[in-house]
């Protein structure tokens, strides 16, 4: 099982923004003194949600500062981005790290961002598998160019390329480039990255029981489209959670309670749609109690048994587990610490 911390720079209510990037670095820094697997890092623009608005720049910072951990982006936003810009950056991190970075993809949401960024409502409505495919080529080919809807260009040369490296360090994943993966959450995301055998990485509003059908479901449509056996088994999805440790549960329970609704509150308002679209916001209190049920928070025991759980019900062995929920510098090194000396040796 390989447990790593799921990194978002969340402001809370009265902090600056400087302050949620300094604990998402120092994350970085005591998860890889405290033995944990690997950061993955969020993408946000506007929003006090998550102040990080490039995570593979975040990424390249945390690759530096670091030797052994990997570093995944959780994730980088393809509409709001060229997707070879995003290959150059991606191939550049993996061959200077010595494989140590994993680039996380998603659709992203409607966001104003699609105005910003000039990417417009159709790159996130129907352009996310043209540019999940242009970005895969250019990871994978020496020469690519394109003629599609959304992106036409003469073929030009791969540099660097990616596919010159020794390969992924203490990794699992195909080919020599960087691992790829992408965010799912509907059964057409799944579809969509099962058809192109890429792993998932699954949310932490989903609980054991969703996740599982999803897993079943990349499994038969990967299947399907020829995939390999023993590359469906194992397929290094990653499952995203909350974590929070304390000598009684009902503290790990309070400190999140206490900090978490105020800064859903405020981070979940803050978005606004590109289109005027009506959204509805979930309650903070009781999305953040949902999130306490279903995860490892409480003591390291529970913490144990419910990631250990988790992976039994879904096959699932990489966990990206929130460590900031309290909101403070100090309390998050310490949730850091414990997870890896007082949970992992309990997972073996």
């Amino acid at each position: 099982m390989r447990v790593g911390a799921f990194v978002l720079a969340a402001q809370f209510p009265g902090q600056g923004q400087g302050e949620p990037l300094h604990r998402a670095v120092r994350t970085a820094e005591v998860a890889e003194e405290a033995g944990l697997d690997s950061v993955w890092l969020a993408e946000h623009h506007f929003v006090p949600y998550g102040v990080c608005p490039s995570a593979v720049t975040l990424a390249a910072l945390l690759l530096g500062r670091t030797r052994r951990l990997r570093v995944g982006t959780a994730v980088s936003v393809l509409p709001s981005t060229h997707p070879v810009a995003l290959g150059e950056q991606a191939a550049l991190l993996h061959l200077t790290s010595g494989g140590r970075f994993s680039l996380g993809v998603g659709r992203g949401g409607p966001w104003v961002d699609l105005e910003v960024f000039g990417g417009g409502l159709d790159a996130y409505e129907n352009g996310f598998p043209e540019a999940l495919d242009l970005l895969r080529r250019w990871l994978d080919e020496p020469v690519v160019g394109a003629s599609g809807g959304r992106y036409a260009f003469r073929e030009v040369a791969v540099v660097p390329r990616p596919a010159e490296a020794l390969g992924r360090t203490g990794g699992d994943g195909p080919g020599p480039g960087p691992e790829v993966i992408v965010a799912c959450t509907s059964p057409a995301s799944v579809r969509l990255a099962a058809a192109r055998g890429l792993p998932m990485l699954l949310g932490m509003h989903c609980g054991d029981e969703e996740k599982a059908e999803m897993v079943a479901l990349w499994r038969r449509t990967a299947l399907a489209a020829g995939h390999a056996p023993e590359s469906v088994t194992g397929a290094g999805h990653v499952s995203a959670g909350v974590c929070q440790l304390a000598d009684r549960t009902e503290d790990a329970r309070e400190t999140l309670l206490k900090s978490m609704p105020g800064w859903l509150r405020q981070g979940l308002e803050a978005h606004v749609t590109v289109d005027g679209r009506g959204r509805a916001m979930r309650d903070p209190v009781a999305y953040t109690e949902l999130l306490c049920s279903l995860h490892p928070v409480g003591t390291p025991e529970l913490a144990a048994d419910r990631l250990a759980a988790t992976s039994e019900r879904t096959g699932i062995t990489r966990f990206a587990l929130l460590t900031e929920g309290s909101g403070d510098l100090a309390a998050t090194e310490e949730n850091v610490r414990r997870l890896g000396t007082d949970v992992l040796p309990r997972l073996g």
